[in-house]
């Protein structure tokens, strides 16, 4: 009996954890460089906000996320050209199939933004 007294607690919790929110995070520091020092301009796409104006190397704290279920996108601006940087999904965020079930995979993990990561590092091309 207490066996299976030890599941009825067990099982539900598991439930309502969610993998990428656990092991994850959903802001980022992100290094800017360049080869030479440029001047750049970070822009969110989706407030069309302007997050940074300054020089490379730089290491800002974004956001992957900007809403529930999107991921987030940015634009570098720099003399000679513009980069993308754009949130992709984090592997963790899987890890619900198998740890978090439809809780972590519907509500936790795209609530919390942890469903996305930005990359470390990001060289802008010359």
């Amino acid at each position: 009996m207490k066996k299976y007294l030890n599941l009825l607690v067990i099982i539900p919790a598991m439930m309502l954890c969610s993998c990428a929110s656990i092991v994850s995070k959903s802001d980022y520091p992100v290094t800017i460089r360049s080869s030479s020092p440029k001047e750049i301009t970070v822009k969110n796409k989706s407030t069309n906000s302007t997050i940074y104006s300054g020089t490379t190397p730089t290491t800002l704290t974004l956001s992957a996320s900007t809403g529930y279920f999107q991921s987030a996108k940015y634009d570098i601006s720099y003399t000679g050209g513009m980069q993308s940087l754009n949130a992709q999904m984090d592997p963790w965020y899987v890890g619900n199939l198998v740890f978090g079930g439809l809780i972590g995979i519907l509500f936790v993990d795209p609530a919390t933004g942890a469903m996305w990561m930005l990359p470390d590092e990001v060289h802008l091309n010359d």
